[in-house]
């Protein structure tokens, strides 16, 4: 039998959830692998049936209950995504907290330490100057080289020398149209 590796696919995600039905059936509980596959597949099967978009993604968070899983599935599966055929064609379906909300404390839990942080200590800081000369909002992200910038976007330093924005990690820092505004930066360290 020849299959397209989308069929593969459906097949081996149908394998999966068929494990995780015989392991619920004698009543063991289910990792973030089988959980997912699980989930997914009777997202597929909803899919296949014309369920609406909506209520699928509804009816995907209830597949699985917390008691059914081992610790920490809810932190290892923030979100989950499969290719669901409908009757109208292929829909990328995403479901947020597939598992509920992952523990405030639990395994992949950000903990801060106490007291301040420095961010790059010992590098070089300065403030620039960032000027929109565009027709749009440009948002800069937190370590995008300031020299490779939109072009749209003026960046005037005291300093020669690499920098990026000096603001945390996964950030971004807004910059309207026609807006200049003065922002602190910090020097890049490693090889050029």
């Amino acid at each position: 039998m020849h299959l397209t590796p989308r069929e593969q696919e459906r097949l081996l995600l149908h394998s999966g959830a068929e494990l995780a039905r015989r392991r619920l059936a004698r009543g063991a509980r289910l990792g973030a692998p089988d959980a997912t596959a699980l989930v997914c597949d009777e997202i597929c099967e909803m899919a296949w049936d014309d369920l609406p978009y909506e209520e699928v993604v509804a009816k995907a968070r209830q597949v699985v209950g917390p008691e059914q899983l081992v610790p920490g599935v809810a932190s290892a599966v923030p979100s989950l995504q499969v290719e669901a055929l409908f009757p109208h064609g292929s829909v990328l379906v995403h479901v947020d907290a597939p598992f509920g909300a992952p523990a405030p404390d639990g395994p992949g839990a950000l903990r801060a330490a106490e007291g301040e942080i420095e961010l790059a200590p010992g590098r070089e800081r300065a403030t620039a100057t960032l000027r929109n000369t565009g027709p749009l909002a440009i948002w800069v992200s937190s370590h995008v080289p300031l020299h490779r910038l939109n072009p749209a976007l003026e960046v005037r330093l005291p300093v020669e020398g690499y920098f990026r924005l000096d603001i945390a990690t996964g950030t971004a820092l807004r910059i309207d149209a026609g807006a200049e505004r003065d922002v602190q930066v910090v020097r890049m360290g490693g090889a050029r």
